[in-house]
């Protein structure tokens, strides 16, 4: 029998948990494939991970991954996509702004022959300021990275197994969902209108800093135009400082050395500033690339599991060391 996967990074959702499942046994009650729900706790301090334990009681489908600490949303994952069992594995956030029930649509593309099932939003009902900073941030990735992203974005996919195993041996755990645009598979979209967070299931913990972080991330990973436009403004400032140069020998050698142009304290301390400022800002772009490539060459685990919980055992038990081993 076909077997799907649904995995889904858990961080502070212990009010939708349940929820979550009985859509998923909805869904699964529909289609002619067998189901697992792997759900994976990225260190969560409320009570996500007990929530998870009692699910796994009342569903044998159920299957629970505690992270020792925090990783991100993307080591959590990848930590369920590596216990995954499933022929398709579907990625999808547990805040339910993401309807479970597109899993259907989602597979009848996949049995189809598409090994790459994309729901992309089409609109969604968040506030405005919201809406025009992911849209803002979503354009640029499409411009400067990947051409072939949703216009506004995708996190919840569907990909086969044969993507999956080329992806293994990628070395990027900050490229997220880039990476299975990056490889070429062409993605079936279905387009949905993602729906506001209910005030039950908490606020998100998507904050600003870690969007700037996503963002940065991106940019790192698909893109060069941040290492070229550096480069393009440092020659800019080289150009106008030999102008400016060239202006000050023009005033010294025909107006004397007493013109306010030639002892423009004032002035030279400001270029002395803008220039300093550029170099930093140059400097600093390099140092994102430099980062990046030099947590790729560490190669550090992405996640440390410390629990599974897995219905088909008696209790909570560590993985062994194939199960522990992040993505790579």
């Amino acid at each position: 029998m076909t077997l799907v996967s649904v995995v889904v990074p858990v961080y502070h959702n212990a009010a939708s948990l349940r929820d979550v499942v009985e859509r998923f046994q909805k869904v699964a009650d529909q289609e002619p494939e067998d189901f697992e729900f792997i759900f994976v706790d990225d260190g969560s301090r409320d009570e996500s991970f007990r929530v998870m334990t009692e699910l796994t009681e009342l569903d044998s489908r159920v299957r629970a991954i505690k992270l020792v600490r925090n990783f991100g949303s993307n080591a959590a994952s990848s930590a369920g996509i590596a216990y995954a069992r499933g022929d398709a594995v579907v990625a999808i956030s547990t805040n339910l702004q993401d309807p479970p029930e597109l899993i259907g649509d989602m597979l009848a593309r996949w049995r189809m022959g598409s090994k790459v099932v994309l729901a992309a939003r089409a609109d969604r009902e968040d506030p405005w300021l919201t809406k025009m900073t992911s849209n803002a941030f979503w354009r640029l990735i499409r411009r400067y990275g990947l051409p072939n992203m949703p216009e506004q974005g995708c996190d919840y996919a569907l990909l086969d197994r044969e993507v999956l195993e080329a992806l293994k041996h990628t070395h990027e755990p900050s490229a997220g969902l880039g990476m299975v645009l990056w490889t070429g598979y062409e993605p079936a979209i279905i387009y949905y209108k993602r729906q506001q967070r209910l005030e039950k299931y908490g606020r998100s913990g998507w904050s600003f800093s870690k969007r700037i972080t996503y963002l940065i991330d991106y940019f790192v990973s698909f893109s060069h135009m941040p290492i070229r436009a550096a480069s393009l403004l440092g020659f800019g400032m080289a150009f106008l400082g030999f102008i400016y140069a060239c202006v000050i020998i023009f005033s010294r050698v025909v107006y004397g050395s007493q013109t306010e142009l030639a002892r423009g304290w004032y002035s030279m301390i400001v270029v002395l500033l803008l220039v300093s400022g550029v170099q930093l800002i140059m400097t600093g772009v390099l140092g994102e690339y430099l980062v990046r490539t030099l947590e790729g060459t560490r190669q550090r685990p992405q996640y440390i599991v410390e629990k599974v919980v897995d219905p088909r055992h008696k209790r909570a038990e560590s993985p062994t060391p194939r199960e522990a081993k992040a993505v790579e």
